[in-house]
């Protein structure tokens, strides 16, 4: 009995071989574009408000999980015989912070966000006295603006108790800031991160400083 001859493979055009090369390519770099944008997503400065810690054409990376959070008591209440009422956020990293550097969808109309820092977290009482901002009736030490130089007129200048799901936010440049003394609170869900990385310009490239307020009650 004679053997049979294998049938020689057909090879792929070199051509072939290229191009299905690149899709593959182009689709794994989707994919990981898609992914990197769920969780973290560029933002550039435009204009003055933030100075002088962040400037116009600023380019930051913004952590868009940073404030993620669930409602406990709905999981609890999926399990058979359970029946907790009322909402208990819970939040896997932390929760928004005093001094925190956000951007966020403006309550007012806007084609872009805008890029605050937390001032008032819930709870809160924010007040202006003589160009400080005063939280709770006691002075916020702000060490990264220039003095007392925090002035506000109108109905958003006495503020609080800040409710459950808002936070007051202020640019850093006072004088040139349209923040909370102008629109009021911002609803957490209108948060869309936390600032964390400066990618340019070269100078600047690091992480963000976040203030710290350790003798604030």
């Amino acid at each position: 009995m004679d053997e049979q001859t294998p049938t020689p493979r057909r090879r792929r055009h070199p051509f072939i071989r290229t191009v299905r090369d690149i899709v593959e390519t182009l689709l794994l770099a989707a994919i990981l574009y898609v992914g990197v944008r769920s969780f973290v997503l560029p933002y550039q400065v435009e204009g003055a408000s933030m100075t002088p810690n962040l400037h116009n054409r600023e380019r930051l990376l913004v952590n868009r999980s940073a404030y993620s959070h669930f409602d406990a008591n709905a999981l609890w209440n999926l399990l058979p015989g359970e029946d907790r009422t009322g909402n208990s956020e819970v939040y896997p990293f932390d929760p928004p912070q005093r001094g925190d550097i956000i951007v966020f969808t403006p309550p007012q109309q806007s084609d872009k966000p805008y890029i605050k820092r937390i001032i008032g977290l819930p709870g809160d009482t924010v007040t202006f006295t003589a160009g400080h901002v005063f939280i709770n009736g006691e002075a916020l030490d702000e060490e990264y603006i220039d003095g007392p130089i925090t002035e506000c007129e109108g109905s958003h200048c006495d503020v609080g108790p800040i409710p459950d799901d808002s936070v007051y936010v202020l640019g850093d440049n006072r004088t040139n800031s349209t923040d909370s003394r102008r629109f009021g609170l911002v609803t957490m869900d209108r948060i869309i991160g936390k600032v964390f990385f400066t990618n340019w310009p070269l100078d600047d490239i690091g992480p963000v400083s976040q203030a710290d307020y350790p003798d604030q009650g």
